[in-house]
C-alpha cells in the first residue's frame, strides 16, 4: 500500500538527508569568505527556474535537495559574509543555527506553559539575562522574544497606548526623531493613529533629536488640548549608528508622566563593550527596549526581544481567555507568554540565544562587539588619511558614512552625488560586495555597518580599493 500520504521517510532516508544538509551548511560557514556575497537575478531569470504548477506527484528526495543546494541558497545574498556592509549584516553563529534545527525539527510550540514548560523556562532564563544586562528590574521587569525589531516595536506601542491612554486615544501625540527607524511609522499606522497625531522631531547636527524642539513641540500640543503619551528614542540609529540624548529625554518623561519607548533594535547590544556602554547611559529608564538579537548578539532570522520594566503591563494589554485555552492557565509563575504579545503560536526562539550564549559565553560576545565598534574607528582613521574620501557620519557604534571626494578635484555636489551613486552600483554589480548608498545632510553617501566580527581591516581596504578604481573609471 502507498505510505506517502505519511509525508515520512525511512530512517536510513531521513538519515542521509540530514547529513548532506549539515553538510551543506558546514560547508557554507567554512568556504563564506570565498564566495560572492551579492545575488544578482531578474525577476524573469527568477520565474524560469522556479514558477511551476504545484506538483502533483512526488519528486525523489535528492533530486529536491540538489535543485536548491544548486539553484536556491546561490541565488540569495550572503549577509553573513565579511563583505557585505550594508543595511545590517546578520553574522549569526553555528551553535544557534543548529539550536534553530533542533527546535524546528522537534516542533516545539513555546506560546504556553503547559504546551512546553522547558521553552518557556528558557525565555524566562534568558529574558532575565537581558533584563540584567541593560540594568531593568529583574524581579518585576519582562519582556518576550519576537519575530524581529519591527515586531518588538509594534508591541512595544501596543502596551504604551493601552497603559496611557486606554481606549480613547483619539487625542494622543507620540514623538520621535526624523531618523527614527521605518518600522516605528508603520506600527503607528497599524495601531491606528492618524498622521496629525505623530510628531517628527528634527535631529541637530549630529543626527541626535533635538531636546529644545521636542519640548516645545510638547508645550504647543498640552496647550492645544492634546495628550503627549511617548517620546521614542533611538539607541542606535540605522543611518548613522547615533544615539538620541537618552538621559535628557528620560528626564522629560518623568516630568511629563510620559511613556519612553527606545529603539535599541541595532545599537542596543553594543552595551557589552566599553565605548557602547558609556553612549547608552540612560538606556535602563525606559518603559520598554526593542533590542534585535539576530543583528548584533549574532543570531540567526527571526530573533527580536521587547523589554519592559513591569511585565503587568504586557499581560493586562494582551491576556485573552478562550474557551479552548482554560484548562492550561497554570499558576502565575508559569508564564504563557502568548499573553505577553501578539502571537498564539510562537517558535522556541529562546533556545538558540541561550545554547549560543552557553557555548561560547558573554565575554565572547562582549569581545566581539568591542572589535566591531575598534574596527570601524579604525577605518574612519584609514579614510582621514586618504585624499580620496570625505568622512560624512563618523564612526559611531560600528556604522560609518562617507563619500569619494577627492583633493584636488572640483566637483560638484550633483556631480558626486552621482560619483558615489555609480561606485556603489559598480561594486554591487560585480558581486565582491555589498555596499549601498545613503542620504546624509542632502548627500549621497556610502554606509558601512561592521558588526560582523569575521570582517577584517583587509576585507575593507580591498573593498575600498575596489570603489577607487571604478571611481577613475567614471565619466560624464
Amino acid at each position: 500500500m502507498d505510505k506517502t500520504h505519511k509525508l515520512q521517510l525511512s530512517k536510513e532516508e531521513m538519515k542521509h538527508y540530514g547529513y548532506q544538509v549539515i553538510d551543506t551548511i558546514v560547508d557554507h560557514f567554512d568556504t563564506e569568505h570565498d564566495k560572492k556575497p551579492v545575488a544578482y537575478a531578474s525577476r524573469e531569470e527568477m520565474d524560469s527556474l522556479f514558477n511551476i504548477e504545484v506538483p502533483e506527484k512526488a519528486t525523489n528526495y535528492q533530486e529536491v535537495l540538489d535543485f536548491v543546494v544548486q539553484k536556491v541558497l546561490p541565488n540569495s545574498n550572503i549577509v553573513s559574509h565579511p563583505k557585505s556592509y550594508s543595511f545590517v549584516p546578520g553574522p549569526s553563529n553555528y551553535v544557534s543555527v543548529m539550536a534553530d534545527t533542533l527546535a524546528t525539527g522537534f516542533n516545539i510550540f513555546s506560546g504556553g506553559w503547559a504546551a512546553s514548560p522547558a521553552a518557556a523556562e528558557l525565555e524566562i532564563v534568558t529574558m532575565q539575562w537581558l533584563l540584567k544586562l541593560f540594568k531593568f528590574p529583574v524581579k518585576k521587569g519582562g519582556g518576550i522574544f519576537t519575530s524581529g525589531g519591527s515586531m518588538a516595536n509594534l508591541t512595544a506601542l501596543v502596551t504604551a497606548r493601552r497603559q496611557c491612554c486606554g481606549d480613547d486615544f483619539s487625542k494622543a501625540v507620540i514623538y520621535m526623531s526624523d531618523q527614527a527607524h521605518s518600522s516605528n511609522i508603520k506600527a503607528i499606522r497599524v495601531l491606528g493613529f492618524k498622521k496629525e497625531q505623530v510628531r517628527i522631531i528634527p535631529t541637530d547636527i549630529e543626527f541626535k533629536l533635538a531636546i529644545n524642539k521636542l519640548k516645545n513641540a510638547i508645550a504647543k500640543d498640552r496647550l492645544e488640548g492634546l495628550q503627549p503619551f511617548c517620546i521614542l528614542a533611538s539607541a542606535g540609529t540605522t543611518n548613522t549608528g547615533t544615539v538620541d540624548p537618552l538621559h535628557e529625554i528620560a528626564k522629560i518623561c518623568k516630568t511629563e508622566k510620559l511613556w519612553f519607548h527606545i529603539d535599541g533594535a541595532y545599537g542596543g547590544a553594543s552595551i557589552l563593550s566599553k565605548k557602547g556602554s558609556q553612549l547608552l547611559k540612560g538606556i535602563e529608564k525606559a518603559d520598554s527596549l526593542t533590542i534585535n538579537p539576530h543583528k548584533w548578539l549574532y543570531q540567526p532570522y527571526e530573533m527580536g526581544c521587547l523589554l519592559v520594566r513591569n511585565h503587568k503591563w504586557l499581560s493586562q494589554t494582551f491576556t485573552e481567555k478562550p474557551e479552548y485555552l482554560r484548562d492550561i492557565e497554570g499558576n502565575t509563575s508559569e508564564i504563557n507568554f502568548y499573553d505577553h504579545g501578539i502571537q498564539l503560536t510562537r517558535r522556541f526562539r529562546a533556545l538558540k540565544f541561550y545554547m549560543s550564549m552557553k557555548t561560547f559565553g558573554l565575554d565572547a560576545f562582549k569581545k566581539a562587539v568591542s572589535y566591531s565598534i575598534d574596527l570601524t574607528e579604525e577605518v574612519e582613521s584609514y579614510l582621514r588619511k586618504s585624499p580620496d574620501w570625505e568622512v560624512i557620519s563618523p564612526a559611531t557604534l560600528a556604522v560609518i558614512n562617507f563619500r569619494y571626494n577627492p583633493i584636488g578635484k572640483s566637483y560638484s555636489e550633483k556631480k558626486l552625488d552621482h560619483i558615489n551613486q555609480k561606485i556603489s552600483k559598480q561594486v554591487v554589480d560585480s558581486r565582491e560586495a555589498l555596499l549601498v548608498t545613503t542620504v546624509l545632510q542632502h548627500q549621497i553617501v556610502l554606509r558601512m555597518c561592521l558588526i560582523n566580527p569575521r570582517t577584517t581591516i583587509n576585507d575593507v581596504k580591498d573593498t575600498l580599493h575596489l570603489c577607487e578604481s571604478f571611481a577613475r573609471e567614471i565619466t560624464f
